[in-house]
């Protein structure tokens, strides 16, 4: 009797990846640096060049979205402290003053968050347009 080896698959889906990867593929890294010298930020983009010359920049809009719901996770974090710490401030007259600035650390803090998550939505939008653009679906602003 012939043994015969078997496949095992441990995953649900399965994802076959070509030995090489696209000719056409760009990397680009940008990163800037603050007065100490340390990295304030860093991104890196990956374009994939289609059969066309078009660019694909739908990892791009992903990562943007889910920047953006992470801000507003954080936002909403930061607001639910600031109540918390407004609720405190009532109920323990020893330490008023410290759950105020708290308070007040929080909601600057919500404050910030939301803006992020506002800019991230900004940057996905431009990153939705200039995939529109690259496919030829230009949208003319009149107004």
């Amino acid at each position: 009797m012939a043994e015969r080896q078997q496949h095992h698959h441990h995953h649900l889906i399965h994802h076959h990846k070509e030995a090489n990867p696209a000719e056409g593929v760009v990397y680009t890294e940008t990163g800037g640096s603050g007065k100490d010298g340390h990295t304030t930020g860093y991104v890196k983009t990956t374009e994939v060049v289609t059969n066309d010359g078009c660019y694909e920049y739908r990892k791009e809009e992903k990562q943007h979205k889910h920047r953006e719901h992470l801000g507003e996770m954080g936002a909403l974090a930061a607001g639910a402290f600031a109540e918390y710490e407004k609720h405190k401030a009532d109920k323990d007259p020893e330490h008023t003053r410290r759950h105020k600035m708290e308070e007040e650390i929080a909601a600057a803090m919500a404050v910030g968050s939301g803006g992020y998550a506002a800019h991230e939505r900004h940057e996905r939008k431009e990153a939705k347009e200039q995939a529109e653009e690259a496919h030829g679906k230009k949208h003319h602003q009149f107004f």
